[in-house]
């Protein structure tokens, strides 16, 4: 039954997909990854949609929505402010970056599935290609972007309130 479900939407999700990816600022394969997890989610919660073709169509919209409202939200943090450099090895300061360090990867290692071990791979100091992170995790490089991209979002609401409570 999933299946068929599956088989039966796909052309129609690449071509929403392709469609809204533009407008929302994310890669096409990114929102269709998004959209299979919903209805993956909801499947296991409820069952299948009564009009699947009707259901897929708005999660694209939804999950569209989402991205722009998120990349609406997020600002880059700024530099330091000027002259921390010459105080980057005072004792408070590696103390807090330590602690940054700590809460990073105690984060990391809460992730589900298999997004401790790419995030890992991609914090790694050996600086690994996409083909090397593939290779050592057992799966197509095609799939680390929309991957890495689910993770770093998994990531960010773990981190959200602790960023806040800081």
């Amino acid at each position: 039954m999933t299946h068929d479900l599956v088989t039966s939407l796909r052309p129609l999700l690449t071509a929403e997909a392709s469609a809204e990816a533009y407008a929302s600022g994310t890669e096409p394969g990114d929102l269709e990854q998004a959209v299979w997890l919903r209805l993956l989610e909801r499947l296991a919660a409820d069952g299948p949609p009564p009009d699947p073709h009707r259901w897929l169509r708005s999660a694209v919209r939804t999950e569209a929505r989402r991205t722009r409202r998120t990349a609406r939200n997020e600002r880059p943090y700024g530099n330091e402010p000027a002259g921390v450099a010459e105080y980057a090895h005072e004792p408070e300061r590696l103390a807090l970056a330590a602690a940054r360090h700590h809460a990073l990867r105690d984060a990391v290692r809460r992730l589900p599935g298999r997004c401790p071990r790419l995030m890992e791979a991609l914090l790694s100091p050996r600086d690994l290609t996409y083909r090397e992170i593939a290779g050592e995790l057992g799966i197509s490089q095609g799939s680390l972007g929309p991957e890495r991209s689910r993770c770093l979002g998994c990531l960010r609401r773990l981190l959200t309130p602790e960023v806040a409570a800081g």
